[in-house]
């Protein structure tokens, strides 16, 4: 496949090594990189197929401002949702090119360990069977692809599961124990699908790669930058230290605001996203917990699934 990865952060550079070792590959990004395969915005965009790797914040802003429709075929390789607007990444490229050239890519996946081309297997979402079948097709040996229709559930769990893995993080940060941090993640789950379920996804979408192998993964170890930013906050730290030290984009704080806005604008009970909001905004995170194990208490008194 004649093939080019925009955005040449961690993640990008992992998608340009995995693809290219089945595609003529080329990278490109509004920074210039000493990359091997580095082209400028203009001939990458000239590729039939684009791996947009960029972050959920700047895809709006970036298309508006770089993407002219040539008939590229697009995979969506970001995670998250809009703040602005509370919009899903679907929602932003379907206004751009038609939704049968755009497929989604989810599942368990650090940079890192795809740059070391140890074994991975991810999902390719999207309303075109064919198109997503194509793209599992370029996926290296070494990532074991597979093909569903279910694009607002990988794009839930995708962004989901990054809120989350900084609430994970607080909970070790603040040597709460494996118990605690079990019940915080599964509970997390049954939160990510009620929201996914409420957009239209299929419950059984959260159990799998994208949904429950993806959070598995963010929630549970230090190569996850959401749940370093959990850490951070465990350990007293403002968001904007937090992040100066990690030096990287960490999806879960824009997110965890959008989410915010979507369970009150909708009527969510959104109760682990609500807190994590919370804490980025300098709730101490001990009773952010208190809070949240009161709500569940209260709950669980008036039977309800909480």
């Amino acid at each position: 496949m004649n093939m080019a990865i925009i955005g040449a952060g961690k993640w990008g550079r992992a998608l340009k090594h995995a693809f290219s070792d089945r595609n003529s590959v080329v990278i490109s990004s509004r920074r210039v990189h000493e990359l091997e395969n580095f082209v400028d915005m203009d001939e990458a965009l000239e590729r039939e197929y684009l791996v947009m790797a960029i972050p959920a914040q700047f895809v709006r802003e970036w298309m508006r401002e770089n993407f002219t429709d040539r008939g590229q075929k697009i995979l969506v390789a970001a995670k998250g949702i809009e703040t602005e607007s509370g919009s899903m990444l679907n929602e932003i490229f379907q206004n751009f090119l038609p939704k049968e050239r755009i497929a989604y890519l989810s599942g368990p996946s650090f940079a890192a360990e795809v740059m070391q081309s140890l074994p991975t297997a991810l999902v390719v979402s999207s309303q075109n069977q064919e198109l997503a079948r194509k793209f599992v097709s370029a996926l290296p040996s070494y990532i074991k692809g597979y093909v569903d229709d279910d694009v607002i559930g990988a794009e839930s769990g995708g962004a989901y599961k990054n809120v989350i893995a900084i609430a994970s993080g607080v909970c070790e940060g603040l040597k709460l124990g494996s118990n605690a941090k079990a019940a915080l993640v599964s509970r997390g789950l049954v939160e990510m699908a009620r929201f996914g379920e409420h957009f239209g996804a299929r419950k059984e979408t959260f159990l799998s790669l994208g949904g429950a192998g993806d959070l598995f993964l963010s929630a549970n170890s230090i190569l996850s930058r959401n749940y370093r930013v959990g850490l951070g906050l465990a350990e007293g730290k403002k968001l904007e230290s937090i992040l100066e030290e990690l030096g990287e984009v960490a999806e879960g704080v824009a997110t965890a605001k959008a989410l915010s806005y979507i369970a009150q604008s909708q009527k969510l009970y959104l109760p682990i996203a609500t807190e994590v909001y919370a804490m980025l905004n300098g709730k101490d995170p001990r009773k952010s917990l208190e809070d949240l194990l009161g709500k569940s208490m209260e709950e669980l008194r008036g039977g309800l699934d909480v």
